[in-house]
Parts: structure tokens; C-alpha cells; sequence
């Protein structure tokens, strides 16, 4: 269950496809742990910003900003505003959570006996992988920077990122990562 969402994109007039007689404001969020796309119902007056982090839970009191989830969404549900907006929100989650997703690259396992987890990371082919199991091997990474001096993997949260992103657009992929479907 997500608690907070990053707002994508926010239409006060309502989505433009939509009958104009029943358009209500919308909003599109990322949420924060699972990476769920949801379209979010603003409370009245509320004024939300790209980028920003609203409370989506349980505890109605603590929803200043969000009435409720409408429903989850997929990625091409998205307008192509939130679909731009996504990449650089995603970059500051992972930042945000670093010590999370370095826990990916020090606990990543094999998935087969030919193919790697870390393999499904684009831009890492085999030579990266075992160099960063060799790496590990010393010890685990600290962090980010950590792992780009030792592994010479640079910007891995951009990496990261990208299968992300991959997950939400093709949701028939054998595996997952990062979000449950």
C-alpha cells in the first residue's frame, strides 16, 4: 500500500477526452515504494504542483491535498506530460532511497543458470556484471558513488531508472524488479 505518491501531471480542468459535462480535476501520481501509476482525485481548491509529494493513505485527516485514488493506472493511461515528467520523479526516488536499491546490487542473485538479475539492468551486460560481483566480493558498495568507482558503473540510478520504466511499459515481462503487478 502506498502512503505517498509524486504528482506527475495536474489537469484542474479535467482531462480533455473526457465528456465536459462530468470533467472534474485529476491528477497522475508515481507512487512512492511501489511505483504504482495512479490517477489521484484533488480535494476541492487544493493546487497541486509537478514533482510534489502528496500523503495518499490510509489516515484521511493527513490528505491535505488528495480527496482519494481514483485507480491504478498503466503507463500509456498517462498523459504525455506525466510520461516526460516520469524519468526525472523516478531519478529522485531512487536518490531519496539510495541505501534501497544499493541493497539491490549487493543482494542481486542469479535468476537462471544464464542469466544474472543485475543482467536486466539496461546498459549492463555481462563484462559489468561480473565486475561488480567481483567488487562485491571485497565488500558491499556504500552507496552510489561507491559503486560507480568501483564497479565503473556511472550513474546508476539513471540505469535503474530506465528498468523501471521498462517494467510500467511492458507489464508481460517474465520478471520484475522493482514493481509487483
Amino acid at each position: 500500500m502506498e502512503d505517498y505518491a509524486y504528482i506527475l501531471d495536474y489537469l484542474p480542468q479535467g482531462h480533455p477526452e473526457r465528456k465536459t459535462f462530468k470533467r472534474e480535476p485529476v491528477a497522475y501520481g508515481l507512487g512512492e515504494t511501489e511505483f504504482k501509476l495512479l490517477e489521484l482525485s484533488p480535494k476541492p481548491g487544493a493546487s497541486l504542483m509537478i514533482g510534489e509529494k502528496v500523503y495518499i493513505g490510509k489516515e484521511l485527516e493527513r490528505r491535505d491535498k488528495i480527496q482519494h485514488v481514483k485507480r491504478r493506472i498503466n503507463f500509456f493511461d498517462l498523459t504525455a506530460a506525466a510520461q516526460s515528467e516520469l524519468p526525472y520523479i523516478i531519478e529522485e526516488i531512487i536518490k531519496n532511497d539510495e541505501e534501497k536499491f544499493i541493497r539491490f546490487f549487493n543482494e542481486a542473485q542469479a535468476i537462471s543458470t544464464r542469466l544474472h538479475m543485475l543482467e536486466l539492468i539496461p546498459g549492463l551486460g555481462k563484462k559489468t556484471m561480473w565486475h561488480i560481483l567481483e567488487e562485491r566480493k571485497k565488500g558491499p558498495f556504500k552507496d552510489f558513488e561507491d559503486l560507480s568507482i568501483r564497479a565503473n558503473l556511472h550513474q546508476p540510478e539513471k540505469h535503474l531508472c530506465q528498468r523501471i520504466i521498462q517494467e510500467m511499459e511492458d507489464t508481460s515481462q517474465k520478471y520484475h524488479l522493482f514493481i509487483k503487478h
